[in-house]
């Protein structure tokens, strides 16, 4: 159900509709933390995914602390050089640089760039 929900927002957040995607994208979190556990790796996916929606429609304050979770959960789930942490650590940084902080998110984006160096 998590899933379909996530596909289906999805398809709203490329068109557009915010208004739409936003409590589905909720509603898979919610889902997903109650039946997986708030620590697993879907749970951080379903938190990028949120903070992707408010990152697009210039909700930085909102995007930064769910890109913050996401990258916690990712890191103590998959482990600091997974490249899963690479991508959610990239997506974070151009939050970041929208928010006029490019010092911080040129730390970001050199760590990114460390892990796929190793993972390559």
């Amino acid at each position: 159900m998590a899933t379909s929900l996530k596909n289906l927002a999805g398809l709203y957040d490329s068109q557009g509709k915010y208004a739409k995607a936003e409590p589905l994208y909720q509603r898979a979190l919610a889902i997903r933390e109650k039946a997986l556990g708030p620590e697993h790796p879907n749970v951080a996916t379903s938190l990028k995914n949120l903070a992707g929606l408010y990152d697009s429609q210039g909700k930085y304050a909102k995007a930064e602390p769910l890109y913050q979770g996401a990258l916690a959960i990712y890191k103590k789930a998959l482990g600091p050089e997974h490249p899963g942490v690479a991508t959610c650590l990239k997506n974070y940084a151009s939050l970041l640089r929208k928010m006029d902080r490019s010092q911080e998110a040129g730390q970001l984006e050199a760590r990114a760039q460390a892990i796929r160096a190793k993972s390559a």
